[in-house]
C-alpha cells in the first residue's frame, strides 16, 4: 500500500476497489459497476413435487403469486403450517417455486426462537444433520427429519458481474446499509451462476435492524 493511501487512512480493500473502479471506467470497454440490489428474504419453504402432492393433493402444481427478482423463481400461492417442538407453530409459510429435489425451510433467528428450534446457519442445500419439523397442508402432512435452517448470508450474481466486482464463487463480501440505523453486514457468500442477477439476500431480522425499506443507499465490497 502506498504512503499516500496510508496517510489518507484507506485500508487495502478500499484502495483495491477504488483502483478497480477507475480501471473499469477508463479501460473496461464501457462496463460499469453493476447496481447492487438488496432484498429481504422472508421465511419460506422449498418443496419436492412428491411432498407438494401429499400436502395439496395428487397432481398439485405450484401457482405463481409473485415473480421474484431472479428470473424463473417465484413466490407461490401455496402456503403451509409448520409445527415445531412443544407444538409451536408458524402459519401461512409461503412455498417458493419451482419445486426442488429436496425440502428445505428457511427461517430467521427470531422465527427459530418462537418455534423452539435452535437454527443452524447453513448454505442452501446443506441440510444434513439439521432440525426438522412437521409440515401441514390442506390435504395432508409430512414430517421433515431435517432441513430447517437459517440461510447463510449470500449474494447472487452472474459470472460477468463477479468478474467486474473482482470476486468468484465462494468468496466473502460485506454490505454497508446507509440508513437511520446503519449497519455493515459481513460474511456474505458469493454465489455465481449463469442467468443470475446481482442481488443480496438479508433475512427479516437483518432487514428490520437496519430499516432497509428506508435506506439511503447500499455498498457491496470484498472482505
Amino acid at each position: 500500500m502506498s504512503s499516500i493511501a496510508r496517510s489518507a487512512g484507506l485500508d487495502r480493500a478500499t484502495v483495491e476497489r477504488l483502483v478497480r473502479d477507475v480501471v473499469l471506467q477508463r479501460f473496461g470497454g464501457g462496463e460499469s459497476r453493476p447496481k447492487t440490489v438488496v432484498n429481504i428474504s422472508a421465511r419460506h419453504m422449498h418443496i419436492t413435487q412428491r411432498d407438494l402432492e401429499i400436502l395439496f393433493g395428487p397432481g398439485a402444481k405450484l401457482t405463481v403469486y409473485r415473480e421474484l427478482y431472479q428470473k424463473g423463481y417465484f413466490a407461490s400461492e401455496q402456503m403451509v403450517t409448520i409445527i415445531g417442538p412443544r407444538h409451536r407453530t408458524i402459519t401461512n409459510l409461503r412455498i417458493l417455486g419451482p419445486v426442488r429435489p429436496e425440502n428445505q425451510i428457511e427461517l430467521a433467528f427470531t422465527d427459530g426462537i418462537a418455534m423452539g428450534i435452535d437454527l443452524p446457519v447453513r448454505m442452501s442445500g446443506d441440510v444434513k444433520g439439521t432440525p426438522g419439523c412437521i409440515v401441514m397442508g390442506p390435504k395432508g402432512y409430512i414430517e421433515m427429519k431435517e432441513g430447517v435452517i437459517r440461510a447463510q448470508r449470500h449474494v447472487h450474481m452472474s459470472p460477468e458481474e463477479a468478474a467486474i466486482l473482482g470476486v468468484k464463487n465462494g468468496d466473502m463480501m460485506k454490505l454497508h446499509v446507509d440508513s437511520d440505523c446503519p449497519i455493515t453486514v459481513e460474511g456474505i457468500v458469493v454465489r455465481t451462476g449463469k442467468g443470475l442477477s446481482l442481488e443480496v439476500h438479508l433475512d427479516t431480522d437483518e432487514g428490520n435492524a437496519c430499516n432497509l425499506a428506508n435506506a439511503r443507499g447500499v455498498e457491496l465490497t470484498r472482505m
